[in-house]
């Protein structure tokens, strides 16, 4: 494996983080004292701007307006946009939007990628993923899914309770996950649709409150009654929906470590930056052992991240399913960036739990990282079974 970064992938990336230092990060401001949080005005603007960078939509092909970059490629230009929780939507690469983009453009067919993926892809409109349920339906086993798509001619009818839809306040349209034959296990028997959110059958029930503060396009509780959708809006083929769900929760789970490690790096820069300014018991912070050792630790686990997502991308490009590399990936990062931004709280101080600085707003809204996108013990689960597999029959 060979660890260079690509020159035009460098320059990619810094361009990105210039772009978020000069634009983004004052945005910041903004949306901290507006009660309405980032607004579609503020949005749109940023795009257009990045647009004229030409920094839009790195990880989209050219065809689709983007730049074009493979999944190895974008690790550190995603960790550029992610240095602020603002960068990766104005650059068109957050989620579910970016995941959604990456499944519609490996599985929608030709009407499907015109009438979602290209106006997904411009910006023009926004998407949701509706999958996860409250109790007792799926969570973080998605083999409990609940909700049910049941044929009637060459329609279906689809009946069920989503909840966490991220994205579905705005969004234009849904991708759903229902089982389609209760005869099968869930993991074989369920299929992803397309539907416009303002189909009949659907209800937003609310927008759910969380830590953390709002999100663009917050977090949908919705329920489906007797929604009918043309065969036409199958995404990929009947029973395909656990199969395609894998082909974007692993590239997914990996660009969220890329772009909460730009959030993780930037608070070591402020806590950095802090304790070589402030002084305490005669000399500075930064000459304390007690602020070496924390700063120390959190630059070696984000380099230790760095790894895991740089070679967890290598092999998803080799072809391989990773499926272990990923979870320890996710594991890895997620804690380390609550602990990062933990450590960065601590050596501020009184100003690091203040709103003076951004760290206690990405300490709450870091928190639920550990959790979607599968809980930390789900993972560990997955790479447990590896190891017993692996190792489970060996003798000492």
């Amino acid at each position: 494996m060979d660890f260079t970064i690509p020159s035009h992938v460098q320059e990619i990336a810094r361009r990105v983080r210039d772009f978020v230092e000069a634009e983004v990060i004052p945005a910041e401001q903004v949306v901290r004292h507006s009660p309405a949080g980032i607004t579609d005005e503020l949005l749109r603007d940023l795009r257009q701007k990045a647009k004229t960078a030409r920094l839009w939509a790195p990880q989209l092909p050219v065809e689709l307006g983007g730049l074009g970059l493979s999944l190895a490629e974008i690790v550190p230009v995603f960790e550029a946009a992610g240095r602020s929780l603002l960068g990766a939507p104005a650059l068109n690469c957050a989620a579910p939007d970016e995941g959604n983009m990456h499944l519609l453009h490996l599985f929608a067919n030709e009407a499907q990628r015109e009438t979602y993926l290209r106006p997904l892809a411009s910006g023009a409109i926004r998407s949701g993923f509706a999958m996860t349920e409250p109790p007792p339906g799926a969570g973080s086993d998605p083999t409990m899914l609940r909700t049910r798509a049941e044929s009637d001619g060459d329609d279906w009818i689809i009946n069920g309770h989503k909840w966490w839809t991220s994205g579905a306040n705005g969004a234009a349209f849904l991708l759903i996950m229902a089982r389609t034959d209760p005869d099968l296990p869930a993991s074989k028997g369920s299929t992803i649709f397309l539907s416009p959110i303002d189909a009949p059958g659907i209800e937003i029930v609310r927008d759910i409150p969380h830590m953390g503060g709002s999100a663009i396009g917050g977090h949908g509780e919705i329920k489906f009654h007797d929604l009918r959708l043309p065969s036409s809006a199958v995404l990929g083929k009947l029973g395909e929906g656990f199969a395609l769900t894998q082909a974007r929760l692993g590239p997914a789970r990996l660009t969220h470590c890329m772009r909460w490690t730009g959030i993780a790096q930037r608070a070591l820069e402020i806590a950095t930056q802090y304790a070589v300014e402030r002084e305490a018991f005669g000399k500075r912070l930064a000459d304390h052992q007690s602020i070496q050792w924390m700063l120390a630790d959190s630059q070696t686990e984000l380099h230790m991240g760095r790894l895991l997502i740089h070679h967890a991308a290598w092999l998803l490009e080799q072809g391989s399913q990773a499926r272990q590399e990923t979870s320890m990936a996710k594991v890895f990062v997620a804690e380390t960036v609550n602990r990062v931004i933990d450590r960065a709280i601590q050596i501020c101080g009184g100003l690091g739990i203040s709103r003076d600085l951004p760290l206690s707003e990405w300490y709450e809204a870091a928190r639920a990282f550990r959790i979607y996108d599968g809980a930390s013990e789900v993972h560990r689960m997955v790479i447990a079974r590896q190891v017993v597999k692996a190792y489970g029959g060996a003798k000492s």
